[in-house]
């Protein structure tokens, strides 16, 4: 059987195949540059966590390959190291150092010595969560309750706001979770996150876009009122189904001012189902905090007349394939991804267990409301409408 020859990637392929992840491209098409498999360029980028290392450069301090090769000829012509140093106006101790540590006067040799300290400085800055342990299990345990990087980050400002000591950035966290060399945070604690894969992706990989039927007699996006648009007043809700395995499904609810997130089990997918089981819902909430709701073109809400004559609330529909403009609701429906993953069959799930994960998503602080969370939101507007 022949083997392909083992390739070794040089440095200019490698940022070749960083530049290409962020751009979003996928595995297999930036592999088929180097006529490699996408398992070859999976084991350079997965070191690192997908996460592109920084470039490194010199210090301005440290002595250039020009100096030690002056270093070199004045050792070879029997300069003192006083000599050499003000030649250079280096402190004698910097050039003494510089030959004692590349074996002495009589084996200095300028080259080697600017290679070993090159490799010298590849060294990893030290990551706050490791040298904070107190900071690294209060994270880790928010990841265990579900909580996103971002949310953490934004708590513990607001929790902490005069001890820096007790913050860390979002950003920290996710390097800490892709790149285990860090050892703060165990790598189980990717499973806690929204999405769970062993390399973080470039935010510019593509997202999934609407595949959707007609809705007859649909009132549009636009025409909703301009309260609900800015969220200036509560009660303007958005809605959609999350799907799970064997046509099993859930709606999902989320209010646009308050962020507040209400899950609902529907039986089947089919319009009259839905209808009913929104229906019902929708006699649970006081009439002021439920005027309107948005979906997108999905078939199963075909009969929204019959939800706007039974509850008197107007339902509006989001242009074709514009999923982002109820964004909420996907952003939330990507949250909910965590609790019920793609695959998993949704039909056995209880209401009561939809309520305790919606109660979870609730307690969650956001960094949209100030790190409140749209439970505490919720109550002050339910307070405020008695």
């Amino acid at each position: 059987m022949k083997h392909r020859k083992r390739i070794h990637y040089t440095d200019s392929q490698k940022a070749e195949m960083w530049d290409r992840w962020q751009r979003g491209e996928p595995l297999h098409q930036i592999a088929a540059l180097f006529d490699r498999h996408a398992s070859s360029v999976r084991g350079i980028l997965i070191q690192h966590g997908g996460i592109r290392p920084p470039s490194r450069r010199r210090s301005q301090w440290a002595l250039s390959l020009a100096e030690r090769e002056e270093i070199s000829r004045g050792l070879a012509a029997g300069r003192s190291i006083r000599w050499i140093a003000a030649s250079l106006g280096r402190a004698p101790s910097t050039v003494c150092r510089e030959i004692d540590r590349n074996e002495g006067s009589a084996g200095y040799r300028a080259n080697q010595a600017d290679q070993a300290a090159w490799d010298r400085a590849q060294r990893p800055k030290p990551c706050k969560l490791a040298m904070h342990p107190a900071l690294a299990a209060q994270v880790a345990q928010k990841l265990q309750r579900q909580w996103s990087p971002e949310q953490i980050a934004g708590w513990l400002r607001r929790t902490y706001p005069d001890d820096t000591s007790r913050q860390v950035s979002h950003e920290t966290i996710y390097r800490t979770l892709y790149i285990q060399s860090r050892g703060a945070l165990k790598q189980d604690l990717l499973a806690h996150l929204r999405r769970t894969r062993a390399m973080r992706r470039s935010r510019h990989h593509t997202q999934k876009t609407g595949n959707h039927g007609q809705i007859t007699k649909a009132v549009s996006i636009s025409e909703r009122p301009a309260n609900a648009e800015d969220r200036a007043v509560p009660g303007h809700w958005e809605g959609d189904l999350l799907f799970g395995d064997r046509n099993s499904q859930i709606a999902t609810l989320v209010e646009r001012q308050t962020r507040y997130v209400m899950l609902v089990k529907v039986a089947g997918k089919d319009t009259q189902t839905v209808i009913d089981a929104l229906i019902e819902h929708a006699r649970h909430l006081p009439r002021q905090l439920y005027q309107s709701l948005t979906w997108d073109r999905g078939k199963e809400m075909a009969a929204h007349r019959r939800f706007t004559l039974a509850t008197d609330i107007q339902v509006y529909f989001c242009d074709p394939h514009h999923p982002w403009q109820r964004g909420t609701n996907e952003n939330t429906n990507g949250l909910l991804r965590q609790y019920f993953p793609k695959g998993i069959s949704l039909a056995d799930v209880s209401q009561a267990e939809l309520d305790a994960v919606a109660r979870q998503l609730n307690e969650r602080p956001r960094k949209t409301l100030g790190y409140e969370t749209p439970a505490e939101r919720y109550r002050q507007t339910v307070a405020s409408i008695r």
